[in-house]
């Protein structure tokens, strides 16, 4: 047999039990070491699990907004909504919309044909068969501006000398000023497209003629906001604190180089925005909340929490994009998330089809149903999660135990039916503030000029929502007599 010298091997008992001795030492300082790796790598793989978690997380599994996703890697859609089975687009028996012919139009162009093209004849006094009727819609130029200009007349009084001046009514008090129309058009421009001063400028000047001045639009807001603050502020305050169910919400936007939050308050028909922070204080300045005694739709922002007065419902659109997190991070151990989800909607499409037949409430078993569901996905987050380690299971359980701990607050909406799934209504009509930010350079100089945008846009969306015109309303607005909403919803 070949080996090491002989030398090398023990010679004695003794020997031989020293070596086995280091060995054993040596065998139990590698397994310290591998131990340790062992530990260390799990540890990454689960630091990398959550990683790429967060790096997977876009506006549908998450309250991340639609803008902030990647447009380099744009996530399929997977909407909640099952499909239908109808083609996009539209469907057959819909009733379609044709430009229809203007009976009188401005001008008439006959074309008459000269001879015939086949043998040549003059068709002069010819038979007609039929004539074809067909129109072209242009835009006229924009006609110069109507100066209207008021004469005051002053005369002296030859029995004592006195001098008198007619009344004047409607007489402008600067020598020359823009009237309610010319207000009224730039105040659309700003406010109910959003369009930056300098390019609402430059259209107001090309679409109407008028030679306004960048600083005369950018008094525009402001004039109309001073207007509204007496008049429709407090009646559309009074009417939202009226409503059976108000949506609110809020949404970060910056003003003279801070962060500050637009905060709504809205129904169907009504919205009243205002400014500040994120405070219990901030939330209450809106003079709408305090006190209200219906039901407030929101999401699980605690700064809500202390309106006690009111019942509170969760917003629904929320949870289902907190349970697609945990159930996209891992769909084999995270299976309630899917199960609750599935609880939640189809919970709405039960509400929907009781609401369509003109139920006043969801039957007792259907109720009885969608309690079990949601108990049975809830119980099986909480037995899966409490022993497992990890950001995912820790986030799986504190979502678990959101639902445990607000089960009354989440499903409002089948126990009540005026109660809708989602706050979609506040998130649309706080979107404006966004849309804004985006045309204007991300921000604004003030906030005194945010606070403007929020009562102007209070004023244009109400009137939307009772399908009225911007551009009337806003003309109505600086005639000195603004539209106010009637009541809290139309009769």
């Amino acid at each position: 047999m070949s080996g090491g010298p002989a030398a090398s091997l023990p010679t004695s008992v003794e020997e031989l039990r020293a070596l086995v001795g280091e060995l054993l030492e040596a065998n139990a300082g590698l397994r310290e070491v591998i131990a340790t790796k062992d530990h260390q790598i799990a540890s990454q793989e689960r630091r990398i699990v959550e990683l790429e978690r967060r790096l997977g997380a876009d506006s549908s599994t998450s309250s991340r907004p639609p803008s902030s996703d990647s447009p380099y890697r744009k996530p399929a859609r997977r909407s909640s909504r099952k499909s239908s089975g109808r083609r996009p687009g539209k469907q057959p028996g819909d009733s379609g919309t044709t430009m229809p012919l203007v009976d009188n139009p401005d001008e008439t162009i006959t074309c008459d044909p000269g001879c015939c093209g086949g043998c040549g004849a003059s068709l002069a006094g010819a038979v007609v068969l039929g004539v074809q009727r067909r129109q072209v819609i242009e835009v006229s130029p924009p006609p110069p501006p109507r100066v209207t200009e008021y004469r005051i007349v002053t005369r002296a009084c030859p029995a004592c000398g006195a001098t008198a001046s007619a009344p004047t009514p409607g007489c402008p008090p600067a020598r020359v000023q823009y009237g309610s129309t010319v207000l009224a058009r730039a105040a659309e421009l700003l406010c109910a497209h959003y369009l930056p001063v300098a390019r609402a400028t430059r259209l107001m000047r090309s679409m109407t003629g008028v030679p306004v001045s960048v600083g005369f639009m950018a008094s525009v807001r402001a004039r109309a906001a001073r207007m509204l603050e007496q008049t429709f502020l407090p009646q559309v305050r009074q009417l939202l604190r009226q409503a059976g169910v108000l949506h609110v919400d809020e949404t970060p936007a910056r003003a003279a180089g801070g962060l500050h939050y637009v905060h709504v308050a809205a129904t169907n028909y009504l919205t009243a925005l205002h400014t500040g922070g994120r405070s219990k204080a901030d939330i209450d300045a809106g003079d709408v909340l305090p006190g209200y005694a219906g039901t407030i739709v929101r999401d699980g922002y605690a700064g809500y929490a202390h309106l006690i007065d009111a019942h509170h419902a969760w917003c629904g659109a929320h949870l289902l994009r907190d349970l697609r997190a945990i159930h996209d991070a891992d769909p084999h151990a995270q299976i309630w998330a899917a199960a609750m989800a599935t609880t939640l909607t189809e919970a709405t499409t039960a509400t929907h089809a009781a609401r369509a037949a003109g139920k006043p409430a969801l039957d007792p078993h259907t109720l009885a149903t969608i309690r079990n569901h949601y108990r049975g996905a809830l119980a099986k987050a909480l037995t899966d999660n409490s022993a497992r380690a990890g950001p995912l299971a820790h986030d799986a359980l504190t979502l678990a135990q959101r639902f445990r701990d607000h089960e009354e607050i989440i499903l409002r909406f089948v126990a009540d039916l005026t109660v809708p799934f989602t706050n979609n209504q506040a998130e649309r009509d706080v979107r404006p503030v966004k849309i804004q930010q985006r045309t204007s350079g991300g921000a604004w100089r003030t906030l005194t000029g945010l606070a403007d945008f929020a009562i102007v846009q209070s004023y244009l969306s109400t009137a939307t929502k009772w399908g009225l015109d911007t551009l009337d309303v806003l003309t109505q607005l600086f005639t000195g007599q603004p539209w106010l909403p009637p009541a809290p919803e139309p009769c």
